[in-house]
């Protein structure tokens, strides 16, 4: 069986217990950007309910020009105003650099991206550098607070970044 298929065996077991008609807007008007780490659960961490937040996810957590376009629209057109980034430690995107990883795909296929990897040396440093890039950006003027944290993978406590130089 694939693991696909799985989840989808997964799902028929609950078939019928979603959280029911709600409106699209989240409620807390919140958009939580976080690394795509398989050990990282933001909904769990934060104890987040259907319907109360935007979870946007990627390598690192990164606020890439997709991120950027996902949260134009959570804002524009959803209403949230704040945003929350979660890194976290022991991250793979520390592991490697944009520059080997594009080397790597170039090799295995004869391309080399025209896309950023975004790979990082420090996950507080990369934090600053998010929360500079939200605070920045003409399309997210809708942003009332932007807050940035580093998730201990073992413990699930969350360090707050304070805003700097990164």
């Amino acid at each position: 069986m694939t693991a696909i298929q799985e989840l989808v065996e997964r799902n028929s077991f609950r078939a019928g217990t979603g959280p029911g008609a709600m409106a699209s807007p989240p409620s807390l008007r919140v958009a939580v950007v976080a690394c795509m780490d398989a050990r990282l659960d933001p909904v769990q961490l934060l104890g987040l309910r259907p319907g109360e937040a935007h979870v946007i996810r990627n390598a690192g957590g990164v606020v890439t020009d997709d991120v950027v376009r996902s949260l134009a629209v959570s804002q524009r057109k959803l209403g949230t105003t704040e945003v929350m980034l979660l890194h976290h430690t022991k991250c793979g995107m520390a592991t490697f650099t944009d520059t080997d990883f594009w080397s790597e795909l170039e090799e295995a296929t004869g391309l080399r991206p025209t896309w950023a990897v975004e790979t990082f040396a420090d996950a507080e440093s990369d934090v600053r550098q998010c929360m500079e890039r939200i605070r920045r950006n003409p399309f997210l003027t809708n942003t009332t607070t932007v807050r940035g944290f580093v998730v201990d993978i073992d413990t699930g406590d969350l360090i707050e970044v304070s805003p700097g130089q990164s």
